[in-house]
């Protein structure tokens, strides 16, 4: 399945390094005084990442569980209904301009400190999330296709075990959704935890 969906995987990929570039620019775009907020915002998450508030591991999974899981919910939702393929494909941009927004705040306000920062806070969950995504995504977009060339407009082909297929794909990557949410909420603060003392020194010598 992999290699016949092959051109989709790298289409599916190629916007969302699109988007990330783009959410990365974005930060360049915005005034100084957005600027100037959001790096306050950015400053008292570190803050408190540093003191060790959290709200606690399995809130915070089943809160990153739900969240990805909707994601999850709506590219399946769009690629059953045929017509969302657009959809699908704005949700691959969204996310990886989201991404690329987000390590761009952080390197433009803590230089290479924020490089750092962003491959312990946000690298690690989304190298399983980005892929699941995506497979999930070129799933949507095959099977749409399916429908429109094998059942609107040639009448052939069987939809059931097609949309089972689907299905059960979605099924599989809401394993690693699952896997990334753990990761995000038992592993992650405790390398944010390491990290943001150096960022705390970094505002401090500002």
């Amino acid at each position: 399945m992999i290699k016949n969906q092959l051109s989709l995987y790298v289409f599916v990929s190629v916007l969302f390094v699109v988007g990330a570039i783009f959410g990365a620019l974005m930060v360049n775009a915005l005034t100084l005084e957005q600027q100037q907020e959001l790096a306050q915002d950015v400053d008292q998450y570190v803050q408190l990442m540093n003191e060790g508030i959290g709200s606690g591991e399995a809130h915070s999974f089943w809160e990153r569980f739900f969240f990805h899981s909707k994601w999850l919910l709506v590219l399946w939702l769009l690629g059953i209904t045929v017509v969302g393929i657009p959809g699908v494909l704005a949700l691959n941009f969204l996310k990886g301009a989201l991404v690329g927004f987000s390590v761009g705040t952080l390197i433009n306000q803590y230089a290479w400190k924020g490089v750092l920062f962003s491959l312990v806070s946000i690298a690690p969950q989304n190298i399983i999330a980005v892929p699941a995504m995506i497979i999930t995504s070129a799933a949507a977009i095959s099977f749409s296709l399916f429908v429109i060339k094998n059942r609107l407009l040639r009448q052939t082909g069987e939809l059931a075990p097609q949309l089972g297929s689907f299905t059960s794909t979605a099924m599989l990557m809401l394993i690693l959704f699952a896997g990334a949410a753990l990761f995000e909420a038992y592993i992650s603060p405790t390398l944010i935890g390491w990290v943001s003392p150096l960022l705390s020194s970094a505002n401090a010598t500002i």
